[in-house]
């Protein structure tokens, strides 16, 4: 039986598709010193610093300062960001941006962060609301593209890759839905992935980021769109993961560990825009709610989505089962995630994580109309994710099948 990509590869004259790919990338410990340089060649001569205020007090923030303060390149910091970004961060970010007579934005931090910068860029020219440019159809074509201002990325950690994407995702207050924003010009002009700075990352943060990168590029590797490229890089993105993160975990100051995690939340974020499914959709709903984690809750769910999926999946994962020098076996792939989760201290039901039950049928009903719900592989609707909902809590994996 021919698999999925198989089946496409058999007639490429049916295939009409578009691939897009990332940012320039400065890799490597001590890039953050050519900040000023990288600056000025992507246009920004005032630069906004944008990013949060855990990280503003820290002495990491100087060491990302320092080249500005060294070239005589004014700026302003605004930290006023939220780990689940909502429409009024962005809003004050805006203002701060049009008061300092700022002309780009330098974007610091993990993914809250990032997110937050770029769309204080995208939307300080725009005039109409942030929600005019959701995610959806062609929204995006309603944007001013020649207003969006130019951004520089610096990650803090390794799992959103915000730093080459054409999005950020905002928490809708009124409802309580997180929200993705997109546009192509929302692309950094450059990202500056320097391990260094990830180097006093805690290490329950080191894990719950990795799994965030983990689930990008596992779930755009699933994702049932014809797009080998992505497909490409998802797999070394997971081999990355399984070989590095617990040494990230383990020993923070393992720069090669911190350096090869960098790369595979680059890689899962430029890899997903293959697709991603419901592990995305299903954690969604439960960040904006009850405010947790986006990579933790990612990880928690990601073995019960995977078990779900596996009557259209197990071909792929027996083969990434082989990539990784496992056995060349779904139950293998399984165990495997079972095992690195455990062993960098990532809970194995939202009730560990401090979840409460209450409100599935209101989760999945969400989950249902996230866009990320119609890239999973196996169709899924608001039955089908409450039961999920339900696995994650209990602790069962779907299909009756126990860890």
């Amino acid at each position: 039986m021919l698999a999925p990509l198989e089946r496409a590869m058999a007639d490429l004259s049916a295939v009409v598709t578009t691939w897009n790919y990332p940012t320039r990338i400065r890799f490597g410990v001590g890039t953050v010193r050519e900040l000023a340089r990288l600056c000025a060649e992507a246009g920004i001569t005032r630069p906004l610093v944008v990013t949060d205020a855990g990280l503003a007090r820290l002495p990491l923030m100087q060491q990302v300062l320092e080249p500005l303060r060294a070239a005589a390149v004014p700026f302003a910091v605004f930290s006023d960001v939220r780990p689940n970004p909502t429409a009024a961060n962005v809003d004050a970010g805006v203002d701060a941006f049009r008061s300092g007579g700022h002309d780009g934005v330098v974007a610091v931090g993990g993914g809250s962060a990032l997110d937050v910068g770029k769309l204080i860029a995208f939307m300080v020219g725009q005039r109409r609301p942030i929600w005019d440019f959701e995610d959806i159809d062609d929204y995006w074509t309603r944007a001013d593209a020649a207003a969006i201002r130019p951004v520089v990325a610096i990650p803090t950690t390794a799992g959103t890759g915000s730093e080459v994407g054409r999005a950020g995702v905002v928490t809708d207050e009124a409802s309580r839905t997180k929200k993705v924003i997109f546009h192509p010009g929302m692309m950094p002009k450059v990202a500056i992935l320097d391990p260094a700075l990830t180097r006093d990352l805690p290490a329950k943060l080191t894990a719950a980021t990795g799994m965030d990168a983990l689930a990008h590029a596992l779930e755009a590797y699933c994702a049932p769109s014809f797009h080998p490229i992505a497909e490409g890089i998802a797999v070394e993105a997971v081999r990355l993961v399984f070989s590095a993160l617990p040494k990230a975990v383990r020993d923070g100051s393992d720069l090669a560990a911190r350096g090869a995690m960098l790369a595979a939340s680059a890689m899962g974020a430029a890899a997903f825009q293959k697709g991603l499914g419901a592990v995305h959709a299903l954690s969604h709903p439960l960040g904006a709610v009850y405010d947790l984690h986006h990579g933790l809750l990612n990880g928690i769910l990601m073995p019960y989505v995977l078990a779900f999926n596996r009557p259209l999946i197990a071909d792929k994962i027996t083969r990434l089962a082989a990539w990784l020098g496992l056995a060349r076996d779904f139950d293998a792939f399984l165990n495997a995630l079972l095992e690195l989760r455990a062993s960098i201290g990532i809970p194995h039901t939202l009730a560990q994580a401090g979840v409460p039950d209450a409100q599935i049928e209101e989760l999945a009903a969400k989950a249902e109309r996230d866009p990320t719900a119609s890239g999973n592989p196996r169709p899924v609707d608001a039955r089908s994710l409450a039961e999920l909902y339900r696995c994650a809590f209990a602790g069962r994996l779907p299909e009756g099948r126990a860890p």
